[in-house]
Order: structure tokens, then C-alpha cells, then sequence
């Protein structure tokens, strides 16, 4: 596999132009019609009909505003839980990869898309059912709301990393097809999704989501056919033999890709990461405990499923079109270099398709990163308001005082995933990388506190987050620009290129499956070690710092309860 690309986004020089007056004319009025449709779409989601249904389902108005009243049904549910995922760097990403490395190393729309799938049959029921406003709710109710917090770090940095990783996409696409400013469009773009996030919450970004799909799968497929049709695309399209790399030794489709085998270990690694990675993210579960009822929860996530794995088609043939073009006819005049595939779907809208066509692909790659963007921000923001400040700082704060401060906390991430999006522009690596913490530390607890709730405890929970952290971080990473100081078997050491480009150490181990395996392994084993000590020296009891023991009688009281309350019921 070809290493992943982590150098910043650079335009070439040849792209950089004068302002395109009528394009940006154009994004002007798609931004325009997003902006109003998100402030008022709240009033149209909050129906009247349904306002005391409403007022079962959430608490207060906070609740209200992070779940949309827990309202959501199955057409808008769909539209929103797809463009979710369906993000800048999903798109931009997508054909980057199937250039550079070929569809078998293409595996984020796959994977999500499995993800997904698993959600909705494993975990969409239980949430939903037991009524939880956030994804970290039930890792606080089982670790106490302190411990329970923890897991807000490997979150935000998810999420963030997301956030901004498709606001660099956009900002390139931006420039190079209307001659903006990187900056000025991430700016603008985050900006306009902040300000309709903070006056509807989840009813603007539900609301929105749907035009924004709509835009992203018209604006693309209708952009298709005009790239194809270009004289300077071999029609028909070819999987291999392809007019961009005839100056290469094509020994094996690039389309399709290889899959050594000292490489299996990496193409599994990431894989199963990214499906079983996929699925706790804040993003997903505000869909789903926002769903109306747990017959839609579930059902929002099998079909988003398959509308996850279609919105990449139209990314992947405009990477087989991108192969299949002679660069050097079109006015780009010369080869489309390793640096800028990232730049393969701006490119092609812009010297393949009429300034028209270009203009609407633009727009479709625009609301791919505010459907995804917004999504992001109100995702994290409501993790840290009710997580971290209500459970934690300030228990006693008040509806409004916590209306204005999830208003304040939006206002900030938006900010950060900007200042990253401005400094650290890459876009498939990005991607990647942020599902890697959330699967390595908070996906084993959440099956743990979700399905498994008697077989972990604090002590547990500790160890095995704290060791899988270390283990993480010791094992080195590209994007990040640092080698490994633990290195697996097959660990591939740091060298130079053949063009003398340093390349860091890489590990072919599926390492990242081996540290998540050992925490589940670490929470289980120090959780019946601790629990053994416990009951047979009681003594021991008074060393019990983080009150295991107590959770532990407290946890037997409640099942007896329930199984009391069951038995009432029958």
C-alpha cells in the first residue's frame, strides 16, 4: 500500500487565479439559501400538532434543541443520518484513494457503511429505549459522571479531527475552481453552518441535511456525464492500461488496486477499524436518540447504511474518469502529480465540464461539507454541555444557563476545527485517523456499559483505557509525523523514496485491533480481580477510593428492582 498522504493541501501555482465573479455569485446565493432555510427550519420540525407528544419525550428545552424533541421521522431521519457521514472529505477522500492506492484500499465508504449497519442492529434499540441524550450518558450512569467524562477526549478529538479535515477539503475545492482564499471559504463555510446550528440545534441541522443530500447526489451525478463526454477522457473508461499513468509500468490494474500480502495486516486493521470504529460517534447516536420511536432509530441506520455506500459511487468513477484523462490536452497542460489527487474532484468539475456544470458540482461538494460539518460541532458541543459541564463543573445549572452555554461551546468548536482546518489541511489521512482513538478507547466500553454493564467496573474501565492510550501512542504515526518507539512484527522502518522524500516508519501489524482486544481484555481481567479482593478481604474495602464496591451493591439493588418492576408487570 502507498503510504498516506500527510503534507499539507498546496494548490499548485498554475491554479491560482483571479476571483471568479460569477461563481462566486453562485455560492453566495446556494450559501444564502442554506442559511435561511437552517433558521427557519426549526419552527417548520416543531409542529404544533405534536407539541405534547414532544413534551414526553425530553425534559426541558435543552434536551429539546440536541434532539429535536425526539421527533425525527423516517424521511428527514434518512436524509440527515446519510449526510452525516457523506462529509467533504467523504467525497474528495474517496477519489484521492481509488487514484492513489486503488478501490481495494478504498475502504472508508465500505466500512462506514457496515458501521452503520451494526449500529442499528446492536445498539440503536438499547439506546433509544432507555431514553439517553448523549452516547457518553451511559458510560457516565455505569463509571459515575467524573470517570464516566474520560471519554470525552477520545470524542471531541474525533470529531474534531472530522471537522476539520472536510473543511480543508472544501476550502481547496473553493480556490481552485473560484480563485477564493482557502482561508476566507473555511471561514465562511463554518461560519454559516455555526450561526443556523446555534439558533435550531439539531432541528436546522436535520432540516438542512436534506437539501444538502439532495444537492450532494444531483450536483455529482449530473457533473458525470459531461466529464466523461470530455475529448480528453478514453472512452470507454478502462480499469487498467490508463492514459494517466502510461509513462508508468502497469503491471496490474490501478483502478482495482493490489493487496500484497505483507500488507493484509494493514488492509485489516484499518477495516475493522472502520467498522467497528464507525459506530460510536456522537454524530450517529443524536440521530438515533432523536428518532421518534425505536422502530425508526433502527431503520434510519440500515438504510442510511446503503445511502452511505452510494453517495461514494459518483467520488469513485470520477477517480476512474481522473485515470482516464490525458491531463497534458486539457488547459491544466501537464500531469496530474501524486500531490494533487487530492484535488481530483475539484479538478475534473473545473477543466472538464462547462463553468455551469463546474459551478453545481461545487455547490454538491459544498453541502457535502456542511451537512457533515454542522453535524460535527452540535455532536461535540452537546457532549461537553451535558457531559462535562452540567454532569461535572456545574450540576445546578439552569435550562437557559445551559441553552447559552451549549450556544457558547458550539461558537468555540467551531473555532478550533477552523484553526485546524487552516493549519493542518490534509484530507484521507485525517479521515482515517479519526476513528483510530475512538475505536482503540471508547468503543470497547461502550459495548462493555451497554451489554456487558456487570462485567466492568471503575478499576477496570482505568487500567484498560490508560494502558490502551500508552500502548497507542507508543506505536507511532504517519500522519502525525512521528515514529514508532513500539514496534510490532513487519514494522516497516522510516527511509527515504526513490525521489529522496522521507517516509516514516509504518507498522503492518494490525496493531490498532490488538490494543483495542487488550482493553477490553485488561477491563475484564482488573475488574474480576478487583471484585474478587473486595469480597474475600473486606478489609481491603476502606483502600476502595473510586467506590467500586458501593457501585457494585447500588448495581444489584437496581437489577433486583427491574427484575421486581418485570415480574409486576407479567
Amino acid at each position: 500500500m502507498a503510504d498516506v498522504e500527510v503534507d499539507p493541501i498546496d494548490v499548485p501555482d498554475k491554479l491560482e487565479k483571479k476571483l471568479n465573479v460569477v461563481g462566486m455569485v453562485g455560492l453566495i446565493v446556494f450559501y444564502l439559501i442554506i442559511f435561511f432555510a437552517g433558521i427557519l427550519s426549526h419552527k417548520v420540525l416543531r409542529r404544533k400538532s405534536r407539541k405534547d407528544i414532544r413534551k414526553t419525550q425530553v425534559e426541558n428545552e435543552t434536551e429539546d434543541m440536541m434532539l429535536a424533541g425526539r421527533d425525527i421521522n423516517y424521511f428527514v431521519g434518512v436524509f440527515t443520518m446519510t449526510a452525516t457521514w457523506v462529509g467533504g472529505g467523504y467525497i474528495n477522500g474517496t477519489a484521492e484513494s481509488v487514484i492513489k492506492n486503488g478501490l481495494v484500499w478504498t475502504q472508508a465508504p465500505i466500512g462506514y457503511s457496515i458501521s452503520l449497519f451494526l449500529g442499528g442492529l446492536f445498539f440503536a434499540e438499547k439506546m433509544r429505549k432507555r431514553k439517553f441524550v448523549t452516547m457518553l450518558d451511559p458510560l457516565q450512569e455505569k463509571y459515575g459522571k467524573p470517570l464516566g467524562a474520560l471519554f470525552y477526549i477520545p470524542a471531541f478529538s474525533g470529531e474534531i479531527l472530522w471537522s476539520a479535515s472536510i473543511l480543508a477539503a472544501l476550502g481547496t475545492s473553493l480556490r481552485v475552481i473560484c480563485g477564493i482564499d482557502d482561508t476566507t471559504s473555511i471561514i465562511a463555510s463554518a461560519a454559516i453552518a455555526m450561526t443556523y446550528t446555534l439558533f435550531g440545534g439539531l432541528y436546522s441541522v436535520a432540516f438542512t441535511d436534506v437539501f444538502q443530500l439532495i444537492c450532494i447526489f444531483f450536483g455529482l451525478i449530473f457533473a458525470i456525464p459531461f466529464m466523461a463526454t470530455s475529448h480528453n477522457v478514453d472512452i470507454p473508461l478502462r480499469s487498467s492500461n490508463l492514459t494517466m499513468f502510461m509513462d508508468q509500468d502497469q503491471t496490474y490494474s490501478k483502478f482495482f488496486g493490489k493487496l500484497d500480502k505483507e500488507d493484509a495486516g494493514v488492509w485489516v486493521d484499518y477495516a475493522i477499524m472502520l467498522m467497528l470504529g464507525g459506530i460510536p460517534w456522537q454524530a450517529y447516536f443524536q440521530r438515533v436518540l432523536s428518532a421518534r420511536d425505536v422502530s425508526v432509530a433502527k431503520t434510519l441506520s440500515f438504510i442510511a447504511a446503503f445511502g452511505c455506500f452510494s453517495a461514494a459511487i459518483p467520488s469513485i468513477v470520477i477517480g476512474l474518469i481522473t485515470m482516464n484523462t490525458d491531463w497534458p490536452g486539457t488547459d491544466y497542460g501537464e500531469m496530474l502529480l501524486p500531490k494533487d489527487y487530492k484535488l481530483a474532484v475539484p479538478l475534473t468539475l473545473l477543466y472538464l465540464t462547462p463553468p455551469a456544470v463546474a459551478f453545481i458540482g461545487l455547490g454538491a461538494v459544498s453541502a457535502a461539507v456542511m451537512s457533515s460539518t454542522d453535524s460535527s460541532i452540535l455532536g461535540v458541543s452537546t457532549l461537553f454541555t451535558r457531559n462535562v459541564f452540567v454532569n461535572v463543573i456545574y450540576q445546578k445549572a439552569s435550562d437557559k444557563q445551559t441553552i447559552w452555554f451549549l450556544r457558547g461551546t458550539v461558537f468555540v468548536n467551531t473555532v478550533i476545527a477552523m484553526i485546524i482546518a487552516i493549519c493542518v489541511k490534509t484530507v484521507y489521512g485525517l479521515y482515517l485517523i479519526c476513528s483510530d482513538l475512538v475505536f482503540i478507547l471508547l468503543f470497547p466500553h461502550l459495548v462493555m456499559v451497554v451489554h456487558f454493564p456487570k462485567l466492568t467496573n471503575k478499576y477496570g474501565m482505568l487500567a484498560g483505557f490508560t494502558v490502551a492510550l500508552i500502548l497507542r501512542a507508543l506505536s507511532g504515526e504517519p500522519v502525525l509525523k512521528y515514529n514508532a518507539i513500539l514496534k510490532f512484527p513487519g514494522y516497516l522502518e522510516p527511509h527515504y523514496d526513490e525521489a529522496n522524500v522521507y517516509q516514516y516508519g509504518r507498522q503492518r501489524f494490525p496493531f490498532r485491533n490488538l490494543i483495542m482486544i487488550l482493553n477490553f481484555l485488561i477491563t475484564l481481567s482488573v475488574t474480576f480481580l478487583s471484585k474478587k479482593l473486595f469480597a474475600k478481604y473486606p478489609d481491603l474495602q476502606k483502600y476502595d477510593i473510586l467506590d467500586a464496591v458501593k457501585d457494585q451493591e447500588t448495581d444489584k439493588r437496581e437489577r433486583l428492582q427491574n427484575e421486581k418492576e418485570g415480574e409486576e408487570c407479567i
